[in-house]
């Protein structure tokens, strides 16, 4: 299993800052580097390159409305050609509350969109010429950036996802899931060879009732997005802070192996709480490498 580091890029947070928590990442010998879009946020492609260290890096995940795949193809391209370490691409269509209410965006099939927007994507960072005419997309067209092929992943939580992931992208981008989930819900629905990645909020912590009730209030509108909701539904969790994994060094190794065995490829940790537990994060993730 491959465990990565989930970096912040969030707008509060400067260049330099993300440079220092990838230099961190590298020194503790963890495996990858991950980002998403944050709100007001990074773009989280564009600082993939400038992070130091040339480990895998990723994106987990950026949303498909906003940008024509054709664009994507060609963003994803050039920063795989700009890094040092090969890249995987994590898609996914979001939510309607933010598509539809923050951008404007109607927020139509997302099952359908994301299959015409993966079957016009993938032969593009293959550097195969696209004609295709769908009914969100008609194209033709093809790059001519000499990359090597990122891998796609998308943020697949219901089933109509899954199947359109399993067709159709190398792996899904799950979160807010516990060990249970991935085994008995994820594994099944996906073929042989599926990557299967998990962002997971980790703290290793002598307090772990204060970090949930933190991450409990911190997170409360997870309830209110309909996919999160009902994968949490799936899970038997009541709410984001029953998917934290908090607790002493011992508790949280066993968690993290729990995932592996679950049938997990990339754990990619989120760590949370006061940087003295960060840093004993930071040592256990690695330790269980």
């Amino acid at each position: 299993m491959d465990i990565g580091l989930h970096l912040i890029a969030s707008g509060a947070v400067t260049v330099e800052q993300l440079k220092a928590d990838a230099a961190e990442a590298v020194r503790s010998d963890i495996h990858s580097l991950w980002t998403n879009l944050q709100p007001g946020g990074w773009d989280p492609l564009t600082v993939l390159p400038a992070l130091p260290g040339g480990l895998p890096v990723g994106t987990a995940v950026v949303p498909t409305y906003p940008q024509h795949p054709v664009n994507l193809a060609t963003q994803t391209l050039t920063v795989q050609a700009l890094s040092e370490g090969p890249l995987t691409l994590g898609i996914g269509p979001s939510h309607e509350s933010v598509m539809a209410g923050e951008y404007g965006i109607p927020y139509t099939a997302p099952a359908r969109h994301t299959r015409e927007y993966l079957e016009v994507l993938r032969p593009l960072l293959r550097g195969e010429h696209v004609r295709y005419s769908g009914e969100f997309f008609t194209v033709d067209t093809g790059l001519a950036i000499k990359a090597a092929e990122p891998s796609v992943l998308v943020a697949a939580l219901g089933p109509r996802m899954l199947e359109v992931t399993r067709d159709l992208a190398d792996g899904t981008v799950a979160v807010w899931v516990r060990p249970p989930m991935v085994a008995d819900y994820l594994v099944p629905r996906l073929g042989d060879g599926q990557r299967i990645a998990v962002v997971v909020m980790v703290a290793v912590t002598d307090e772990p009732d204060e970090v949930r009730e933190r991450i409990a209030r911190q997170y409360e509108l997870i309830n209110d997005l309909p996919p999160y909701r009902a994968m949490l539904d799936r899970g038997g969790l009541d709410g984001p802070a029953d998917a934290l994994v908090a607790g002493p060094e011992d508790v949280v190794a066993r968690e993290i192996a729990r995932f592996r065995d679950a049938g997990v490829t990339d754990l990619i940790v989120s760590h949370v709480g006061a940087p003295e537990d960060r840093a004993r994060t930071l040592d256990v993730v690695t330790s269980a490498i």
